[in-house]
């Protein structure tokens, strides 16, 4: 059986252990808006697990 309890108590160690999602702020860095995606007002199209998706968040990130 899938334990996730289990799983999810591991990766949250593991991601607190190696400071996974924590950002910083460099003063030399200018500020920016990176806007990723809208879905269709519809919800069509709300799974943006896609290529489209990985440019604006990677940028974001860095």
């Amino acid at each position: 059986m899938y334990d996730h309890k289990a799983i999810e108590k591991k990766w949250q160690k593991h991601w607190a252990e190696h400071n996974e999602f924590n950002t910083t702020t460099d003063p030399n860095k200018k500020n920016y808006y990176a806007l990723d995606m809208f879905p269709y007002p519809s919800g069509q199209g709300l799974h943006v697990g896609h290529p489209e998706a990985t440019p604006p968040r990677t940028l974001s990130r860095g």
